[in-house]
């Protein structure tokens, strides 16, 4: 999928004193945040993230690379000052951007007359109005809620629970990537259609295969781990203050 991809990123964490004693795992929980939301640091979502904490430092002894022991730092809180310190983090992100244009994939939860509403990677909701549903495409009222059915081939059908393939044509990042798709450029419609009778299309998926299994697991992942986050946040005592995610991370 297009939309998906891989970025390196160079950031600080600001960690509480009172998790000094984890640092990797505070790091972590901060970056853990802000899985599933749209953030203007990243230009995307994050899906998942592989973080390493930078605790080492590099010198250059006889034009030779070592690696030396872990600093050693002294610090102390200054009165009048929030406590956090900065932790520098190098880490591996996995996102989804996605750009008018770009081809995506997606699965029906509903549809009518005037358009298809559909979600992709079980997370990011999709609108094709009808002005953007190729004109071969003849709306059928049935009594499972209808479908989209092709003038030139009956067995190119669109209905709930379909997986099709649509074309971007805009994103509305304010609302979490909310897609307006379009399903009149070619090798769109059903992806079970467009396996058979799209020769393009039919090589891509041979090509993708692989890499969409792998991405499938970091995002499983990922959604494991943001349920626990917020299982654990639930159990918070209601006293405690909140901490904004937006200012405890920021580029380097």
């Amino acid at each position: 999928m297009e939309a998906l991809r891989e970025a390196k990123a160079y950031l600080t964490v600001y960690v509480h004193p009172s998790n000094a004693g984890d640092v990797p795992r505070a790091v972590a929980r901060q970056l853990s945040t802000l899985l599933f939301s749209y953030e203007e640091h990243f230009d995307g979502v994050l899906l998942a993230h592989e973080t390493t904490v930078a605790d080492y430092k590099k010198a250059k002894i006889e034009d030779k690379t070592q690696v030396e022991g872990p600093k050693r730092l002294r610090a102390k809180i200054l009165n009048g000052l929030v406590p956090y310190f900065g932790v520098k983090v190098q880490a591996n992100l996995l996102l989804f951007s996605p750009q008018p244009d770009m081809i995506l994939e997606g699965k029906v939860e509903l549809l009518g007359k005037e358009s298809i509403h559909a979600i992709v990677l079980g997370v990011f909701s999709v609108a094709i109005m009808s002005d953007d549903i190729h004109e071969k495409f003849k709306f059928k009222r049935k009594g499972d809620g209808g479908r989209f059915v092709s003038r030139s081939d009956r067995e190119h059908v669109i209905k709930r629970g379909t997986m099709i393939r649509f074309s971007v044509k805009s994103v509305d990042t304010e609302m979490n990537c909310h897609i307006n798709g379009s399903l009149i450029p070619p090798h769109t419609g059903s992806m079970r259609w467009l396996s058979v009778h799209d020769v393009e299309y039919a090589s891509e998926i041979s090509r993708n295969l692989r890499r969409k299994t792998d991405i499938g697991v970091k995002i499983e992942q990922s959604e494991q781990e943001h349920r626990i986050l917020k299982n654990e946040d639930s159990m918070v005592k209601p006293g405690r203050p909140h901490k904004s995610r937006k200012r405890s991370i920021e580029d380097r």
